[in-house]
């Protein structure tokens, strides 16, 4: 099948809700082409204006911005988005050019309008072409469903791609394995301060800012890290933090990073029970003086219902359902130290909020000094999302992001469009960010088990 969307010449696209609500600023992504806007879709973003949210933000922002463009008129042809640009318009179906519609669905719904109103467009532009070849008209929704009903229509469909990142295969580990080491290189890591020239082991080709290998000649291996200011490589210790011995040479990485006051950025990925929350708050603990306090957040998204407004209580209680698995990862840290005296420690912090668990929704506007920041399943974020997390990093901030990108349960998100992948994907060689790949599952043999193979 031909990629309609890859062939020259101009073209009509017809947005979705779940596109605008995704990227607010989707309309300037779509160059010289047409941009069409199905009323049903306003109707829509009007019931999302109200509310903290990061899709509230999104919808004002897209009305405020479209209100801006189209001015006091809006002609047939729609308002210019500028130059080099193409124009906007709305679009409403004033007859049922498309009566069929109704024999096939046996409920009226926004999608189906607006799928309505994308093939009356599509007719629109067959009508005026004549015995010409008409633009395409290509509808952009993140919901799969949608795609495939326009399909059956033999109308166009496609997922928004901006933000995607092209493949999970090329997706940044972190980390790499390096084979065929001189015996006497690999020595010299253990000898005074562990570090070595790069220009020593020329078989590891171009090393990013705070990547992490593993260097090995047969049996001999030394864990190192790549510092770009010293254009060296440097010893990674396995070392206990705060009662948690690292199991393998990931969560040394990890550990190495999360403690690392120059890395302000890092990102942990992995799959279930490889250790990412509990990394993260151990090195948390480790450090918790050098900071104001430790905040630890994650998406308020459940497998069935999303609305707290369901839960009894006020915010605190509302939010202990989605919070447990951070108060787990705390207990199992309180369970592995020796002494009560740190296991009170942390009770005493929680008592006094020097540990925070705050819900994202109220994290705008808000200015974050000094914090060790810590958001678990960030897998479920937006792009957008992520980025307005980041934007609060005060003086002396350092923000970690926890996830796996193949667990995902937000409805429009999957392992190549989520703010998390975006993240990695965006943030590759720069030398205030970090990023680990765990993939051995550390939690229980049943665990690993079950990751395999359910």
């Amino acid at each position: 099948m031909i990629d309609i969307v890859a062939k020259s010449g101009p073209k009509v696209f017809i947005l979705d809700t779940n596109v605008i609500l995704h990227d607010s600023s989707c309309i300037r992504r779509f160059e010289e082409n047409d941009i069409v806007i199905p009323i049903t879709v306003l109707e829509e973003l009007d019931s999302f204006k109200k509310g903290n949210d990061d899709i509230n933000f999104q919808a004002r922002q897209f009305l405020r911005g479209l209100d801006e463009i189209t001015g006091d008129l809006l002609s047939d042809e729609g308002a210019s988005l500028g130059p080099g640009m193409g124009h906007i318009r709305i679009a409403f179906v004033t007859n049922d050019h498309s009566r069929f519609l109704d024999e096939v669905f046996q409920q009226d719904s926004p999608d189906h309008r607006i799928l309505r109103t994308a093939l009356h467009v599509k007719q629109l532009e067959e009508t005026a072409a004549g015995k010409s070849q008409p633009r395409p008209v290509i509808l952009i929704t993140k919901d799969t469903n949608l795609r495939m009903k326009a399909k059956a229509f033999h109308l166009h469909a496609q997922d928004y791609n901006n933000d995607k990142v092209e493949s999970f295969e090329k997706l940044y580990k972190g980390k790499r394995l390096v084979e065929g080491i001189p015996s006497e290189v690999v020595d010299q890591f253990f000898e005074g301060y562990g570090e070595v020239p790069a220009e020593r082991i020329p078989q590891v080709e171009k090393p990013n800012p705070n990547e992490y290998f593993i260097l090995r000649n047969g049996s001999k291996s030394a864990l190192t890290v790549y510092s770009q200011q010293s254009h060296a490589f440097r010893r990674v210790e396995k070392s206990s933090v705060y009662g948690i011995t690292p199991r393998n040479a990931e969560q040394a990485f990890a550990f190495r990073a999360l403690l690392d006051d120059n890395i302000k950025l890092v990102t942990l990925s992995g799959k279930a029970g490889s250790g990412k929350t509990l990394l993260a708050l151990a090195a948390g603990l480790e450090c918790r003086q050098k900071y104001r306090q430790i905040m630890l957040a994650r998406p308020i998204v459940a497998l069935s219902n999303r609305d707290l407004g369901y839960l009894p209580g006020d915010v605190a209680a509302k939010l202990d359902p989605y919070m447990q698995p951070l108060f787990d990862n705390l207990s199992v840290i309180k369970h592995q130290l020796n002494h009560n005296d740190a296991a009170q420690k942390i009770q005493e912090m929680l008592d006094t909020n020097k540990i925070e668990i705050t819900p994202l929704a109220y994290i705008r506007g808000r200015s974050l000094q000094r914090v060790y920041f810590i958001i678990d399943e960030a897998q479920n974020l937006t792009p957008h999302e992520i980025k307005t997390i980041i934007t609060r990093a005060g003086e002396g901030t350092k923000i970690i992001f926890t996830g796996d990108i193949h667990q995902i349960d937000h409805p429009y998100l999957d392992a190549l469009s989520n703010g998390f992948s975006y993240l990695i994907n965006r943030m590759v060689g720069q030398k205030l960010y970090a990023h680990i790949s765990l993939e051995k599952g550390e939690r229980s043999e049943l665990a690993e088990l079950a990751s395999d193979l359910l």
